[in-house]
């Protein structure tokens, strides 16, 4: 080759570069696909929604069932009341929550991007509202091509105002998980709504409008980071949504009554129904692709022409690698393997501690804190005081009351108010001071423990450590 022509073959495969890395985005326009994967999806849409937006209206023990109060710092769980202190519940699910990822993952691929992941549920919702609106892929296809007009307009604002008015619903609901719900309604009504709750239901409506009205697939594809770690949890055991180019292949189009065998054609008539119904407009023929976030509507949209063609359906199926090369071995023995039966074991331990350790949690946390100012005095009858504060988290909602002991030093005198009441879900302070005869004790410093109990509930009872000074 001469310099010039080897200088031109360059400058192509720089432009061809170029092109694949600042290409601008092509309009995905998905069609609407019936099948036993749609429908799962439509349950997941709604299960997921109903719990989002309905969750924050139950009430329990007359106060909002699920609140994150972070201005009290308490987190409010059905019947249960968290504090900055259970930090390790958070760690714990947190853990539990990748473990899962990693399971679902190792079985079944992207499971939780197809089915369940925020983007994809508010993108599907969107998406329906747009084919009911503008109607279907054509239709839609069409009004995007036609000039602007009376109608274009009309149908346009109509989509743009119902996902408008979703978002908004969606910002005010997330903003209801911290704020009380209830409240945070009267206050839209009453338009005194302040700075902060404005701003989020303002950006997290947009974020939703945004992600699921324009960016859609690019969500997927270039910000989500699974799609990019996905491939070190795949191996050829996991299921995938696969197309069988061993049966499908070579493709063409023929009629129903053409005998396919005859003609040389594999099962796939080239209908291209796989990437019209694809949400991310990949060609599931070329393979598994980093975009494919399994939701399987080519499955459904595939099946739908083999019914029509008379083949059998599974042209596109959830299989494995290794079942499509050996299609004689038993496919679940492959998808339960060691891997996954180790982070089964794994997962289910774990959620079994959180369970216990819920189960077991004692609604009683003390902090013992010393009068730095004066470490120990001398009272009038010649005892020698330290004076301390207890700090008693009560964690349950209803009122306790509690006695204190010490142990440690014989003949400690305890002087403080027994016994003493704790507010339900809140922190009290009760000052302590306790007294010692010096005769009976060596100068220096002396570990004293505090044990304080519930009056009504002996069971329930926590222990501190602290130092009582001698001088």
């Amino acid at each position: 080759m001469t310099e010039p022509a080897h200088n031109l073959a360059l400058a192509a495969v720089g432009n061809e570069v170029e092109t694949a890395l600042y290409e601008v985005r092509k309009e995905i326009y998905p069609r609407a696909v019936h099948g036993w994967f749609a429908s799962w999806r439509v349950v997941l849409v709604l299960l997921t929604q109903a719990i989002f937006y309905g969750t924050p209206w139950l009430t329990w023990n007359g106060r909002q069932a699920v609140l994150f109060d972070l201005a009290g710092r308490k987190f409010y769980i059905l019947g249960y009341v968290f504090w900055p202190q259970d930090f390790i519940f958070l760690t714990t699910l947190l853990v539990i929550s990748a473990l899962s990822l990693f399971l679902f993952t190792a079985m079944a691929g992207r499971l939780f991007c197809g089915y369940a992941c925020p983007q994809t549920v508010y993108t599907e919702i969107f998406m329906w509202i747009e084919r009911r609106i503008e109607g279907d892929r054509m239709a839609r296809m069409r009004l995007d091509q036609a000039p602007w007009g009376a109608r274009k307009l009309a149908l346009k604002g109509a989509k743009h105002g119902a996902w408008i008015a979703l978002a908004l619903w969606t910002g005010f609901t997330f903003v209801g998980y911290f704020t009380s719900i209830k409240t945070l309604g009267a206050e839209v009504a009453a338009m005194s709504l302040g700075p902060w709750e404005t701003f989020w239901i303002l950006f997290y409506g947009f974020a939703t409008y945004g992600n699921a009205g324009f960016m859609r697939e690019q969500v997927c594809k270039y910000m989500c980071p699974y799609a990019r770690f996905q491939s070190a949890m795949f191996d050829s055991d996991t299921l995938i949504i696969t197309y069988d180019a061993q049966r499908g292949e070579p493709r063409g189009a023929r009629s129903r009554a053409a005998d396919r065998k005859a003609a040389g054609l594999g099962d796939c008539v080239d209908c291209d129904i796989c990437v019209q119904v694809c949400p991310t407009g990949i060609d599931i023929r070329r393979g598994l692709q980093y975009e494919c976030i399994g939701c399987a509507a080519c499955v459904d949209g595939c099946d739908q022409v083999m019914d029509k063609m008379g083949y059998p359906r599974g042209l596109i199926r959830y299989s494995t690698e290794n079942a499509i090369k050996h299609p004689e071995g038993d496919i679940l023995a492959r998808v339960l393997r060691p891997r996954v039966l180790i982070y089964s074991a794994i997962l289910f331990a774990i959620m079994a501690a959180l369970l216990a350790m819920l189960v077991l949690r004692v609604p009683l946390r003390v902090d013992v804190i010393r009068d730095r100012a004066t470490l120990v005095r001398e009272t009038e009858d010649g005892l020698l005081e330290n004076v301390y504060r207890l700090q008693i988290m009560n964690t349950e909602e209803r009122a306790h009351r509690y006695r204190l002991s010490v142990s440690g030093l014989d003949g400690l005198q305890i002087v403080a108010k027994q016994p003493f009441e704790v507010s339900p879900a809140t922190t009290a302070t009760v000052p302590v001071a306790l007294r010692a005869d010096p005769a009976r004790l060596a100068p220096g410093s002396h570990t004293i423990v505090f044990h304080i109990e519930d009056a009504e509930r002996p069971g329930v009872a926590a222990r501190e450590k602290s130092r009582f000074y001698v001088k």
